[in-house]
């Protein structure tokens, strides 16, 4: 059993985890969720021994290897596979006792425990992990200062993964690892034999590893049985219900608080005044459970054009004249598309997405456009490159220079930068909003394809799916490079495999992809092959129909909200009418009190009807959203 214990952390004076706990069962498979920011990496480093609390501990069996990749990466002139079997800390030191120990007994018991851990398939599994990492046989024996610092990291994760601690925990390990070392990650960790922590705001990640959710919220943390899906399904139920006993609790509220400003100063109702007074004084808040409005993507409609947008044909793209990194490029993009761009790190994704933004020219052969054919092209390098000491409203004004200010606050006000967010400085916002704001900044001119090159590397669970919402009401054509698989699923209906110096359209599903990757299907099966353009079309159709139909989904949810607040309002000015006839207005004024409890009775069923059509929409629009997923 691992516990947490009552967990304390401030730092920088603000209180982050406010006496968490949690008794966490053997060998359990737990995912740290919650908004960025909410503590989690925190509260993992307290767990890796890397931070001290201020108050509590975290309490685990004697004698546990705790596993955790630290932040700094590896170099020198060590090589990935050396680095990752000197990470098996016994298996090392009883190689070097073998090698000068002089005592036969000694070297007899040291062979013994090598055989134990097998000690000589060491190197091959040292590889098989590299390898399922992305690093092929030249790469895996290469120095670590010629790799970037992504690619170290993965190093590092290799080293951490082959020296199978006790406890295993992992902050973000996909961040930098692509679709097809995911995949294996995934099912790595699925069939690790001891205990695991890891934060992932990889929803696919977290519902085939996972057996337990840890939620961090306000400085708390939950546990919840089950894998990510689970979690959101009870979340997402809760929330209902906290939303109709807080409407429920403010009618009660302005109730007693109306006969309270009615009937204080009578005499003869002075006590049962008093009373309620002390009720509403007892009456704890219900907090609202509203989504977070800076959870806003909404990306501008641009006007038609007729198809095609872009087609490539026969063309050749590189950086180097006379060395290609793609070649025979036949590629059409037509204004409904939805493509995803699949294959390794390093095989020319982002080569062929320049491409299509305009930032590359074609060496050879052709690429046509509509002249009023309008990119935005979404790319890491954008958040890095944002001015730290400037405000979102000075981005958009250079971007936007004929502009008016009302006009850039708008723009702004699609990504949630409304009012004093929008002067904020970037250096005050957090990973998750200075990805909006560069969202923002790329869809300023309405553009008719959205290019997106991992824009979910900065967002939490939460902000990915308004993501994947917000693409899905995007009239243009998306184009995406991702290694979320929900983003992929429930955005793309086209593969592009980018391979062997050449992109071709993937005659298969995403499950299809993912089998391919594992080696759990031939390329005879599921190859790049050109599909039929029936089979084609009418995939596409049905997933234009599903997209559509969860769009009246959310139109109905939001008109449910609506009418509840319309009732909710009626029955506030039937309320004041009753209790303050003088301050009654519109047409509640001169009417008798028996009418007017009549018209409350009213209202009152309506509201009861209007919360179950509201949780019953809800529930349907999560089951359509899961069906498409």
């Amino acid at each position: 059993m691992l516990t947490l214990q009552d967990i304390t952390v401030r730092l920088g004076g603000n209180l982050i985890l406010d006496q968490v706990s949690a008794a966490l069962p053997s060998k359990s498979r737990v995912g740290l969720v919650g908004r960025n920011g909410a503590g989690k990496s925190t509260l993992i480093k307290v767990m890796a021994g890397e931070l001290e609390p201020d108050g509590g501990s975290f309490q685990y069996p004697k004698r546990t290897r705790i596993g955790y990749v630290a932040q700094h990466t590896p170099g020198g002139s060590q090589s990935p596979i050396d680095k990752v079997l000197a990470s098996d800390t016994e298996r090392m030191s009883l190689l070097h006792d073998a090698e000068n120990s002089v005592d036969p007994n000694r070297i007899a018991e040291i062979h013994d425990r090598l055989t134990t851990i097998d000690a000589h398939g060491a190197p091959a599994r040292a590889a098989r992990v590299l390898a399922g990492l992305g690093f092929d046989e030249d790469a895996q024996n290469r120095p670590l200062d010629s790799f970037s610092g992504g690619w170290r990291m993965r190093v590092a994760l290799g080293a951490l993964l082959f020296s199978e601690p006790d406890l295993l925990l992992l902050d973000e390990p996909s961040n930098h690892l692509d679709l097809e070392a995911e995949l294996w990650l995934e099912s790595f960790l699925k069939s690790y034999p001891a205990s695991l922590v890891i934060i992932s705001h990889e929803r696919e990640l977290l519902n085939s590893v996972v057996d337990h959710i840890l939620h961090v919220q306000g400085g708390k943390a939950t546990l919840y049985p089950g894998n990510y899906d689970a979690f959101e399904r009870l979340r997402r139920e809760r929330q209902a219900q906290v939303e109709v006993m807080r409407l429920k609790q403010e009618s009660k509220r302005k109730e007693l608080q109306a006969y309270v400003d009615r009937w204080r100063y009578k005499t003869h109702t002075a006590r049962q005044a008093q009373s309620r007074i002390k009720a509403l004084e007892r009456m704890e808040p219900i907090a609202a459970a509203a989504e977070d409005p800076s959870l806003t993507f909404d990306f501008p409609s641009p006007d038609e054009l007729r198809p095609p947008l872009i087609t490539l044909n026969d063309a050749e793209v590189g950086y180097v004249a006379d060395t290609p990194v793609l070649s025979q490029l036949d590629l059409r993009i037509d204004p409904d598309d939805r493509i995803a761009l699949v294959g390794r790190n390093g095989n020319g994704k982002t080569t062929l997405a320049r491409l299509l933004a305009g930032q590359l020219g074609p060496s050879q052969g052709g690429i046509q456009h509509s002249s009023k054919v309008r990119v935005g092209y979404f790319a890491q390098h954008q958040i890095e490159d944002l001015v730290i000491d400037e405000t979102p409203f000075q981005h958009m004004t250079r971007m936007l220079p004929d502009a008016k200010p009302g006009a850039v606050r708008s723009q702004l006000g699609r990504f949630g930068f409304s009012g004093d967010m929008a002067n904020r400085e970037v250096g005050q916002l957090s990973g998750g909003e200075r990805a909006r704001l560069a969202l923002a900044l790329i869809t300023r001119d309405a553009p008719h394809i959205l290019l997106l090159d991992e824009p979910t590397n900065h967002l939490d669970v939460d902000a990915r799916e308004a993501l994947v919402q917000a693409l899905a009401e995007f009239s243009g054509a998306v184009i995406i490079v991702s290694h979320d698989r929900h983003l992929l699923e429930l955005t793309a209906d086209r593969l592009v495999l980018v391979a062997d110096g050449m992109a071709k359209e993937f005659n298969g599903t995403l499950d299809d992809y993912q089998d391919l990757v594992m080696g759990r299907v031939s390329e005879k099966r599921t190859g790049t092959t050109e599909k039929k353009p029936a089979n084609k079309k009418e995939q596409r159709r049905i997933t234009a129909e599903k997209r559509n139909q969860n769009k009246i989904l959310r139109k109905a949810v939001s008109e449910t909200e609506t009418n509840m607040n319309r009732l909710t309002e009626r029955r506030t000015a039937i309320d004041q009418a009753l209790f303050k006839p003088a301050e009654a207005t519109g047409e509640f004024q001169d009417i008798a009190t028996s009418d007017l409890m009549k018209l409350r009775a009213d209202v009152e069923r309506a509201l009861v009807k209007a919360e179950s059509k509201w949780l019953k929409a809800s529930e349907a629009l999560e089951q359509a959203e899961a069906a498409v997923g």
